[in-house]
């Protein structure tokens, strides 16, 4: 599949890493459709957010909150200031993990604030209050409007924020609204399900690794599954995308967060991510986070980064220090896309530090969601023996999502 590469906003924060390389801004990508058997052309997608004459009409004279981020842009305006634009009574926004403006720490609490531009407060789903608004919030809305960019994997936190205000807004009898966007992605399912006893905070529903759905796509599984607690059901409303297929490779316009800040990373972040559960470093505070592994303990080498405290990456490991590894940046994406999700680095690196079951942090579990893979890694057996474990999960959730699917496989 020969690629065609899509430029992306830079964050404020990018200059400063003296690595990055500023890119021409493109509002309106042609994004391609193709798949394996196709015949590739190119078509404009557009998002959810777009179709203004299927979600305007449900906000009218409606007391209105938004969920969404930095990845909220529709065209050259965010999907705020278009609803601003249009008279519409916006009271709220929540934001996310990494707040409004997509800068914090993974995980890290934010405060609420409140919107310079316009005024309107932004409560912080991460912050002190925690992840489900408090009732007396709730109340101030008749209608949630949620936007956000997802990258299509369980650990992910944006569908678990989603889930969380499906609940809450069932709770309240509120609306909500799915402005649906594209899962880049989307293109393959892989990984085991979740065994619920590792349901955590970057893992909620029992789904794959790579679920290879759109999050409006996931909130009718939600409801339809029965997911949300006590068996609850939301009254939700999803805007799909137009000339978008799950074979359509969707290049992101916004990184949708601090560490993922191009595609490559975003192809890549399925199988590189089970580094934040081990001792390794996967390239926080480098200009090249989720694209790299290492440790100073790293034998064979001559690659080599130093994190360093940058935004979006403060503390991150091994801060000021050398660490020797893997470069993956120059890994083809199509052979990322063709491999799905691939063990064989963290396999590599369990040799080579070897260092035994210390390689593994309790949080491994959590990412990977069930306790085999570590045991048959620790074992020595191969990634394709233990791909070969979660076939089955696969093909059954491909089957269970079907009724819930909105566009083409």
């Amino acid at each position: 599949m020969k690629k065609i590469h899509i430029p992306f906003f830079l964050f404020l924060f990018l200059p400063i890493l003296l690595q990055s390389t500023t890119r021409k801004v493109n509002i309106n990508p042609i994004l391609r459709i193709t798949s394996i058997t196709s015949t590739q052309k190119c078509v404009r997608i557009k998002v959810g957010a777009e179709q203004t004459n299927r979600y305007f009409p449900l906000l009218q004279g409606k007391r209105i909150a938004i969920l969404s981020n930095q990845t909220g842009m529709v065209g050259k305006e965010h999907l705020m200031d278009l609803l601003k634009r249009n008279h519409f009574d916006i009271v709220g926004i929540f934001s996310p993990e990494h707040g409004f403006r997509g800068t914090a720490d993974a995980g890290e609490h934010v405060a609420n604030s409140v919107d310079k531009k316009t005024g309107i407060p932004i409560w912080s789903l991460y912050g002190a209050e925690g992840e489900k608004p408090s009732s007396e919030k709730m109340n101030r809305f008749d209608v949630l409007v949620f936007d956000l960019q997802d990258v299509g994997t369980r650990f992910y936190t944006y569908y678990i924020t989603m889930a969380r205000m499906m609940d809450a807004c069932a709770i309240s009898g509120k609306k909500m609204i799915v402005l649906d966007r594209p899962n880049p992605n989307g293109f393959y399912v892989d990984g085991p399900l979740l065994d619920m006893k590792y349901k955590s905070g970057v893992g909620w529903l029992p789904i794959p690794v790579v679920h290879g759905m759109t999050l409006g796509e996931l909130a009718l599984m939600i409801n339809g599954e029965k997911w949300l607690p006590n068996g609850r059901t939301c009254d939700v409303t999803v805007i799909p995308c137009e000339n978008y297929t799950h074979q359509t490779l969707y290049e992101l316009p916004v990184p949708p967060s601090p560490n993922l800040p191009n595609m490559h990373a975003v192809y890549l972040y399925p199988s590189t991510c089970f580094f934040e559960g081990t001792v390794m470093s996967l390239g926080r505070g480098t200009p090249f986070p989720f694209q790299v592994y290492g440790h100073p303990n790293y034998k064979g080498s001559t690659f080599y980064f130093i994190p360093r405290s940058i935004p979006g990456a403060k503390n991150p490991p091994f801060l000021n220090q050398k660490c020797y590894g893997i470069d993956l940046r120059n890994i083809p994406d199509e052979q990322i896309q063709k491999n799905g999700l691939d063990l064989s680095w963290i396999i590599d690196a369990y040799n080579n530090l070897q260092i035994g079951e210390s390689f593994f942090t309790p949080f491994f579990e959590k990412l990977v969601g069930v306790d085999y893979v570590r045991k048959d890694i620790i074992s020595g057996k191969s990634a394709k023996e233990i791909k070969a474990k979660w076939v089955n999960d696969v093909q059954n959730f491909k089957e269970q999502r079907k009724p819930y699917l909105l566009y083409e496989e």
